[in-house]
């Protein structure tokens, strides 16, 4: 199993709707969002999940972005029993909570004791776990792949690891330009893993907002010869000041397509960049970021489904 992390941005939402729309998410592909936002695109995704039988796991205690004030506020009470509705009834839920030193996770566990799991990165919260959750029935417990924890945390274990090598511009990357990106999918198992977890090509970072870039980069996974998995950035070149990003994406996007000429990958995301470059159209780069995990969970459910 794999479960890609997401933080439930706009463009992370849509992309996990229009992977299931399109009929391209594996059953194999559990996705994880961390809401960091009330908001309609949310409970959207959770219905299109939950109308179309794909499991879908929801982080009850996230730690970045103003869910948990927005679902307090008076004005949002419209959208909180929307939210409300979205989940009651609804079997295809994992309710996962992250593990923190001050965790009280009485009420988590009462609450969803059938279909539940953790998450836990910070070794000074694995006694909550010894003392609350190592008898229960805990579907699946994500965790770093470090002795520290694979020693305490024993029962259906999936590997959570940010595999995404995010630099500080974008311009950095024409540097890297091609590196290697995971071989988790090849070894999970080997290693005693029930799955394993990544933050797809976006990384573990959070940031609130967004900001002109001096160049823009598409981040595009590719499998291997021995099957690993790489990633190959591509980069634009007129990168000397944050004006005309629409041409810049063009510049970006023309070494994709050229590249893929080659390699050609086959995803519903990368025939739409080829759209995009054919009809020279910037979609904003919101809906780029959105193709690049599109194009990520399909090659990856595509892989899983062979075994």
């Amino acid at each position: 199993m794999y479960f890609p992390y997401l933080r439930g941005r706009q463009y992370e939402l849509i992309a996990l709707r229009e992977l299931v729309q399109k009929g391209v998410l594996s059953s194999r592909i559990t996705p994880i969002i961390e809401p960091v936002k009330l908001s309609s695109s949310l409970v959207k995704t959770i219905e299109i999940y939950g109308a179309n039988n794909k499991q879908l796991a929801i982080i009850t205690n996230p730690k970045v972005g103003s869910f948990n004030s927005d679902i307090r506020e008076e004005k949002n009470i419209r959208l909180k029993e929307s939210w409300d509705r979205s989940l009651k009834g609804n079997n295809n839920i994992l309710y996962m909570i992250l593990l923190k030193l001050d965790s009280k996770p009485e009420e988590f566990i009462e609450k969803h004791a059938d279909n539940m799991g953790t998450i836990c990165y910070d070794k000074d919260a694995i006694p909550i776990y010894e003392s609350y959750f190592s008898e229960t029935d805990v579907k699946y417990n994500l965790i770093p792949d470090e002795s520290g924890f694979r020693r305490k945390i024993r029962k259906n274990r999936v590997l959570l690891a940010d595999k995404f090598n995010k630099l500080d511009r974008n311009n950095d990357y024409i540097e890297v330009d091609d590196e290697p990106f995971s071989e988790d999918h090849l070894y999970y198992q080997e290693d005693g893993y029930v799955g394993f977890a990544d933050y797809s090509v976006v990384g573990k970072e959070y940031n609130e907002t967004g900001f002109a870039p001096y160049a823009v980069a598409i981040h595009i996974v590719y499998f291997d010869k021995d099957d690993s998995l790489r990633v190959k950035h591509f980069v634009s070149d007129s990168n000397d000041d944050v004006s005309d990003t629409a041409g810049k994406f063009q510049e970006a996007l023309s070494k994709l397509v050229a590249w893929n000429e080659q390699k050609q990958l086959d995803t519903v995301a990368m025939r739409e960049f080829q759209d995009l470059y054919h009809r020279e159209a910037y979609p904003g780069l919101g809906t780029v970021k959105k193709l690049s995990i599109m194009h990520h969970l399909e090659l990856i459910g595509r892989y899983l489904d062979k075994e």
